[in-house]
């Protein structure tokens, strides 16, 4: 057992890391079956992401209107008169929120700095996630053929980019780890 014990810290950033992850994960499933997507139930997260989102297109001066879903769980967006996407319960990235906050909490640091760093974090995930919507339902516009590329590889890069530079932010300037 002596030769893991220099390994300790690994395992237990792994299971601090797969805990909180898995805590979180079973907290938003909870959320979403209060939902009930046979009688297409989009739920309150991604329809307020969607929201936010067709105030910053408006901003941006599109025209835009939003609708339930007929077939589906999911937020129809209409830009300047066409349907253009789904919002779905995907596209709220708290996914992606669980995820970062998880790797935050397993590599400590101060109890108040990790709260606040955690706070700014998801602001930052969904500022740039509406964005993200917003940006991609204007290129689909212009360019339908490249949804594939746009939705699966450039706005996802994007999106998973910022978090790990928001981790190597965390690793190397705020957690207990950080070079002084």
């Amino acid at each position: 057992m002596e030769p893991l014990k220099q390994y300790r810290p690994f395992f237990v950033f792994l299971a601090k890391f797969f805990g909180v992850y898995a805590v979180l994960t079973v907290i938003y499933r909870l959320y979403l079956n209060t939902f009930d997507p046979s009688k297409l139930e989009t739920d309150s997260i991604t329809w307020s992401v969607a929201r936010q989102t067709k105030w910053f297109l408006e901003l941006l001066g599109r025209q835009c209107e939003l609708a339930a879903h007929s077939q589906q769980p999911s937020v129809k967006l209409i830009l300047d008169g066409h349907y253009i996407a789904r919002v779905v319960e995907g596209c709220n990235a708290i996914s992606v929120m669980i995820l970062f906050v998880a790797f935050v909490i397993a590599f400590k640091g101060k109890w108040l700095t990790t709260a606040l760093f955690i706070v700014s974090g998801i602001v930052i995930i969904h500022i740039l996630n509406v964005w993200r919507i917003a940006l991609l339902a204007m290129a689909l516009l212009r360019f339908p053929e490249s949804e594939g590329v746009l939705h699966g590889v450039i706005f996802p890069a994007v999106i998973y980019g910022v978090v790990l530079l928001l981790w190597i932010v965390w690793v190397n300037k705020f957690s207990l780890n950080a070079k002084k």
